[in-house]
Protein backbone atom coordinates (compact mmCIF):
# COMPACT_ATOMS: atom_id res chain seq x y z
CA UNK A 1 0.00 0.00 0.00
CA UNK A 2 1.35 3.33 -1.05
CA UNK A 3 2.19 6.39 1.61
CA UNK A 4 -0.86 8.40 -0.20
CA UNK A 5 -3.42 5.46 0.36
CA UNK A 6 -2.42 4.74 4.13
CA UNK A 7 -2.75 8.63 4.77
CA UNK A 8 -6.16 8.37 3.08
CA UNK A 9 -7.26 5.77 5.46
CA UNK A 10 -6.09 7.21 8.37
CA UNK A 11 -7.73 10.49 7.53
CA UNK A 12 -11.15 8.22 6.94
CA UNK A 13 -10.53 6.59 10.13
CA UNK A 14 -10.14 9.95 12.21
CA UNK A 15 -13.37 11.48 10.49
CA UNK A 16 -15.72 8.56 11.46
CA UNK A 17 -13.67 8.23 14.49
CA UNK A 18 -14.80 11.83 15.43
CA UNK A 19 -18.28 11.23 14.26
CA UNK A 20 -18.75 7.93 16.44
CA UNK A 21 -17.28 9.76 19.44
CA UNK A 22 -19.83 12.84 19.14
CA UNK A 23 -22.87 10.14 19.15
CA UNK A 24 -21.88 9.25 22.56
CA UNK A 25 -19.78 6.10 21.25
CA UNK A 26 -16.88 5.27 23.63
CA UNK A 27 -13.28 4.34 21.56
CA UNK A 28 -12.10 1.55 22.74
CA UNK A 29 -9.47 0.90 20.09
CA UNK A 30 -8.11 2.36 16.60
CA UNK A 31 -6.02 0.39 14.14
CA UNK A 32 -6.04 -2.90 16.45
CA UNK A 33 -3.94 -6.09 15.74
CA UNK A 34 -4.06 -9.48 17.18
CA UNK A 35 -1.20 -11.81 17.76
CA UNK A 36 -0.89 -14.83 14.81
CA UNK A 37 -2.95 -12.59 12.25
CA UNK A 38 -2.37 -10.90 9.33
CA UNK A 39 -4.90 -7.61 9.42
CA UNK A 40 -6.28 -4.99 11.81
CA UNK A 41 -9.54 -3.75 13.29
CA UNK A 42 -9.92 -0.01 12.21
CA UNK A 43 -12.14 1.27 15.19
CA UNK A 44 -13.60 -1.09 18.13
CA UNK A 45 -15.84 1.24 19.89
CA UNK A 46 -18.57 0.79 22.81
CA UNK A 47 -21.89 1.88 21.80
CA UNK A 48 -24.95 1.60 24.53
CA UNK A 49 -23.59 -1.80 25.44
CA UNK A 50 -22.78 -3.20 22.06
CA UNK A 51 -19.44 -3.66 20.58
CA UNK A 52 -18.93 -2.58 17.36
CA UNK A 53 -15.89 -3.49 15.01
CA UNK A 54 -15.95 -0.98 12.46
CA UNK A 55 -14.25 -1.57 8.92
CA UNK A 56 -13.73 1.88 7.00
CA UNK A 57 -13.18 2.44 3.33
CA UNK A 58 -12.16 5.99 2.29
CA UNK A 59 -11.48 6.87 -0.85
CA UNK A 60 -10.84 9.82 -3.16
CA UNK A 61 -13.19 12.10 -4.23
CA UNK A 62 -11.38 12.32 -7.85
CA UNK A 63 -10.63 8.30 -7.94
CA UNK A 64 -12.34 6.48 -10.73
CA UNK A 65 -11.15 3.38 -9.69
CA UNK A 66 -12.79 1.08 -7.00
CA UNK A 67 -16.40 0.24 -6.53
CA UNK A 68 -19.22 2.26 -7.13
CA UNK A 69 -19.40 3.16 -2.98
CA UNK A 70 -16.88 2.89 -0.90
CA UNK A 71 -18.81 0.58 1.36
CA UNK A 72 -19.18 -1.92 -1.11
CA UNK A 73 -15.41 -2.75 -0.89
CA UNK A 74 -16.21 -5.23 2.45
CA UNK A 75 -16.88 -8.06 0.13
CA UNK A 76 -17.34 -11.95 1.96
CA UNK A 77 -13.50 -12.78 2.18
CA UNK A 78 -13.38 -9.17 3.90
CA UNK A 79 -15.75 -10.16 6.18
CA UNK A 80 -14.45 -13.55 6.69
CA UNK A 81 -11.00 -11.74 7.89
CA UNK A 82 -12.40 -9.27 9.96
CA UNK A 83 -14.64 -12.24 12.08
CA UNK A 84 -11.22 -14.15 12.52
CA UNK A 85 -9.59 -10.87 13.61
CA UNK A 86 -12.61 -10.00 15.91
CA UNK A 87 -12.75 -13.37 17.72
CA UNK A 88 -8.80 -13.04 18.24
CA UNK A 89 -9.20 -9.31 19.81
CA UNK A 90 -12.04 -10.58 21.79
CA UNK A 91 -9.94 -13.64 23.06
CA UNK A 92 -6.94 -11.78 24.07
CA UNK A 93 -8.09 -8.43 25.37
CA UNK A 94 -9.32 -7.42 28.49
CA UNK A 95 -12.49 -5.50 27.80
CA UNK A 96 -14.67 -3.23 29.04
CA UNK A 97 -18.34 -4.73 29.96
CA UNK A 98 -20.40 -5.38 26.31
CA UNK A 99 -24.20 -7.12 26.00
CA UNK A 100 -23.18 -7.68 22.31
CA UNK A 101 -21.31 -7.35 19.08
CA UNK A 102 -21.76 -6.15 15.67
CA UNK A 103 -19.80 -5.24 12.69
CA UNK A 104 -20.28 -1.91 11.20
CA UNK A 105 -19.04 -0.45 7.69
CA UNK A 106 -18.16 3.15 6.91
CA UNK A 107 -17.70 4.65 3.77
CA UNK A 108 -16.80 7.83 2.82
CA UNK A 109 -15.32 9.95 -0.45
CA UNK A 110 -12.72 13.17 0.77
CA UNK A 111 -11.84 15.51 -1.35
CA UNK A 112 -8.26 17.07 -1.87
CA UNK A 113 -9.35 18.83 1.60
CA UNK A 114 -9.95 16.30 3.49
CA UNK A 115 -13.80 17.13 3.17
CA UNK A 116 -15.90 14.56 3.58
CA UNK A 117 -18.12 14.78 0.04
CA UNK A 118 -19.74 11.12 0.68
CA UNK A 119 -20.95 9.61 3.65
CA UNK A 120 -22.43 5.78 4.23
CA UNK A 121 -22.68 4.50 7.74
CA UNK A 122 -24.03 0.74 7.47
CA UNK A 123 -24.98 -0.55 11.17
CA UNK A 124 -24.70 -4.36 11.60
CA UNK A 125 -23.33 -4.25 7.73
CA UNK A 126 -22.57 -8.19 8.49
Amino acid sequence: MTVARQRLGRIGEEIVARRLAGRGARIVERNARVAGLRGELDIVALEAGTLAFVEVKTLAAASVRGPERPALAVGPRKQRQLRRLAAAYLAERDLPPFTRIRFDVAGLRVDAAGRVVEWEYLRAAF
